[in-house]
């Protein structure tokens, strides 16, 4: 079929083929890898793209890398005139300044898809290297200034010109990294995710004929600005400001403006860049896309056309805008920032709407050294569950991983004792107080990882380590995010940011994320529902007799 057409049922079967098709990239790179933390934390994402860079479709995976892979295609293009991009071509990108948006860890590969010289989209992948090099293993070092010190850049390069690999590239990747064989699986994995897509869509455009094929992409971004301008006039336009403190005493500020055809953030009264908590300017506005998406269309397509209302004014040199050189290892912690300031800016302006503060923290938890069995170097990546907070007529789910990092899985025990040289005592959920209510936030996570080797390290970014998840409507704050060192000796020492903090045998990392707030008065919360939470180990009777008045 050669001939344009616009029949929507055509139109709706290449639409949904493009999801599988991106769901099917997912799964081809997720199998092959050889990280833990792509194949069981699912830190990874998948896109196809329109020939301009937008997303046509997106696959499962981290909400927040999604949106990176749009932006790293469109600051290829900036840097290869069309005429320099070729059938064949790939393209690997891990810098924030190059259209890589994160920190070096996360490493973008995406190639374009000619129908014979025709371009008609890209496909993208983006995923979580364990170890990139930099003055730190692991790469994220909370006390790094510049990103020099963070790991090897790779600034939009091809690593294939028209199917020849680029050996140089690959070359400098793997003397780059403490753990050379996993990022060659890693990588080469994400190179057979594009290949089985861009045979895909070219089995789309064949079919059914290129004009069709792009025209059903237009039209399905078309659909997305429809459903998310029809969300904006639903609400009443204004002015919407808010600021909140964070865990340094700094203030974080929003002014939303709100309209019938745009959604406009402005971040410019913020404070400036400062060590390696800071994010890019692109990746501040991937952190409101997903708030933006939240708020006002959750059931619509997550492709470019829905945040096509979205505005966003950042000023540079500042936390949400950092410009180079200024470090970026623990840019999720910003973002996340972010994300949860807005939805907690929308929850105080429109009462009801989203939920109480969850733990919103990535709490990213770097552990290695040389394994006590094998002599090799390993490093694990752990990203953390915790709460969420609670709704009208809900309590908040407990040991989930934040909105804003969606779609994930915690690495199990039994893979976590076999690959890496920890020992997992506990995983339990947070026995701490917090988050009660008529309908009470969701519980974190207690995990005891124990030390088996002698000069391992530890190093960790967790936020809301002292301002606690928000409740509404009279219901509690949930507690806290921190990380427990106990030591053999007895000490204890206490982290929320820490790099390269030395641990050895017999010592326990005892991580607490917090749980979620609560919604409502406690006071009506009705007492069979605090008894089940007796049994259930979500209260204590002490607690339940101070907060509810109940008494066994």
């Amino acid at each position: 079929m050669t001939d344009l057409t616009h029949d929507p049922v055509t139109f709706d079967i290449i639409q949904n083929a493009l999801e599988a098709i991106a769901d099917e990239m997912f799964v081809a790179q997720r199998k092959a890898s050889m990280s833990a933390i792509i194949y069981e934390v699912l830190d990874l994402s998948s896109s196809i793209l329109a020939p301009n860079g937008d997303i046509a479709a997106a696959g499962a995976g981290i909400p927040a890398f999604i949106g990176v892979l749009d932006k790293a295609v469109k600051g290829i293009l900036k840097k290869y005139p069309l005429d320099q991009v070729r059938p064949g071509d790939m393209f690997a990108s891990n810098d924030p300044y190059y259209g890589g948006v994160t920190h070096l860890n996360d490493m973008v590969l995406t190639s374009p898809i000619f129908d014979g010289d025709r371009l008609v989209g890209w496909v993208a992948n983006i995923a979580h290297w364990n170890d990139v090099g930099g003055n730190v293993p692991g790469s994220m070092s909370s006390e790094a200034t510049e990103i020099f010190q963070e790991g090897v850049r790779i600034p939009a390069v091809k690593i294939f010109e028209e199917g020849r690999p680029n050996q140089a590239v690959f070359d400098i990747l793997y003397v780059n990294t403490r753990l050379p064989d996993f990022l060659k699986g890693d990588l080469w994995a994400g190179i057979a995710g594009l290949r089985i897509g861009e045979r895909r869509v070219l089995e789309l455009t064949r079919k059914y004929g290129v004009e069709t094929y792009l025209a059903a992409v237009a039209d399905y971004m078309d659909l997305g600005e429809r459903r998310a301008l029809a969300a904006l006039k639903a609400l009443p336009p204004g002015v919407y400001d808010y600021e909140e403190e964070q865990d340094d005493g700094a203030i974080h500020k929003i002014r939303l403006t709100i309209s019938a055809e745009k959604f406009s953030v402005d971040l410019t009264d913020n404070p400036g860049q400062k060590g390696s908590n800071n994010s890019s300017r692109e990746g501040s506005e991937i952190a409101l896309q997903l708030a933006f998406k939240t708020f006002t269309d959750p059931e619509g397509p997550g492709n470019g056309g829905c945040f096509r209302p979205l505005e966003v004014i950042t000023k540079p040199g500042t936390i949400f805008h950092v410009v180079e050189p200024g470090a970026l290892g623990y840019y999720s912690e910003v973002e996340i920032r972010l994300f949860d300031l807005t939805l907690r800016a929308l929850a105080h302006h429109f009462p009801g709407v989203v939920p109480s503060g969850n733990f919103a923290s990535i709490c990213g938890t770097v552990m290695g050294g040389k394994h006590p069995d094998t002599g090799r170097h390993y490093t694990i990546v752990e990203p953390q569950i915790g709460g969420w907070g609670a709704w009208q007529g809900h309590d908040g789910p407990s040991g989930q991983f934040s909105g804003f990092h969606g779609e994930t899985f915690n690495c199990p025990a039994e893979i976590a004792e076999a690959r890496y040289g920890m020992f997992v005592d506990q995983v339990a959920l947070n026995p701490e107080p917090g988050g009660e209510g008529r309908w009470r936030g969701g519980k974190g996570i207690e995990v005891h990882y124990r030390v088996r080797g002698d000069g391992n390290f530890l190093s960790l970014g967790y936020t809301r380590s002292r301002m606690p998840p928000w409740g509404q409507g009279g219901g509690r704050d949930g507690s806290l995010n921190y990380v427990e060192l106990r030591r053999t000796d007895g000490a204890v020492e206490r982290y929320a940011f820490a790099t390269n903090v030395v641990v050895n045998t017999g010592d326990v990392i005892r991580i607490m994320t917090a749980n979620g707030g609560g919604f409502g008065d406690p006071a009506d919360r009705p007492e069979a529902e605090i008894a089940r939470d007796l049994r259930n180990g979500y209260l204590t009777p002490e607690r339940a007799a101070e907060v509810y008045g109940y008494k066994a």
